[in-house]
């Protein structure tokens, strides 16, 4: 029975999700080029094919390792679904994921299951409605707004992204304590022990490493 369902599952909704999620994904990639393709063609501007190359290569030093570590590492809660659209809307680490877990939370689902799959894609989709109101407001009136905030309100947006990885560290470590725990030690011990890697490279190293520990716990545990 369990093996119909997961079948009927897969042919209901990942099959199409798949199909959906590469068709939307492939036609924003023309898209994202249309302002400089417009600009090319109604002003003539358009940098040499070295500087082109050359920034494309300092962008992918930089952020090329996230291509693998971020769609491994937020999978899991993600879904193929919310994977899809995270990467499509963009905002993941911030805005995506503490979504889809405040809504496993509430409703009591697994991550990485079907049940935990569907619920990400519910809030995901409500966050990008959300997202998309906000932005728009900023957008029209955000710095008419920001004239109103005292300097110690604008600085303390630097500290919300830290606290949103705060708040889902902690909301994991209490359910999991040995990887949290584990986490923070090699963490630690890239950061402050060894301090001369990129961060580029720490992220990786936290996020397999922890995975990779996760994993045999696991797998000594079933044995």
């Amino acid at each position: 029975m369990e093996n119909d369902n997961l079948n009927s599952y897969e042919e209901i909704f990942t099959k199409k999700i798949i199909k959906t999620g590469k068709l939307t994904l492939l036609g924003a990639v023309p898209l994202c080029l249309l302002p400089a393709i417009y600009l090319w063609i109604r002003y003539g501007a358009i940098p040499p094919a070295k500087t082109i190359f050359t920034a494309w290569f300092m962008i992918a030093s930089i952020y090329g390792v996230e291509y693998f570590a971020t769609p491994i590492s937020y999978f899991p809660i993600l879904g193929m679904s919310g994977t899809y659209m995270s990467f499509l809307s963009g905002n993941i680490a911030n805005v995506r994921v503490p979504c889809a877990v405040v809504a496993q939370e509430v409703i009591g689902a697994e991550p990485g299951t079907n049940e935990g799959e569907l619920v990400a894609t519910l809030g995901i989709a409500g966050s990008i409605i959300t997202n998309l109101i906000v932005v728009t407001i900023a957008a029209l009136a955000g710095n008419a707004l920001i004239s109103y905030f005292p300097p110690v309100i604008i600085k303390a947006f630097d500290y919300v992204l830290p606290a949103i990885f705060g708040a889902l560290f902690s909301l994991f470590a209490v359910k999991y304590p040995k990887y949290g725990v584990f986490g923070m030690l090699i963490s630690a011990v890239l950061v402050i022990g060894i301090g001369i890697l990129p961060t580029w490279l720490v992220v990786p190293l936290c996020s397999f490493s922890t995975i990779g520990f996760a994993i045999y716990s696991y797998k000594h545990k079933k044995a």
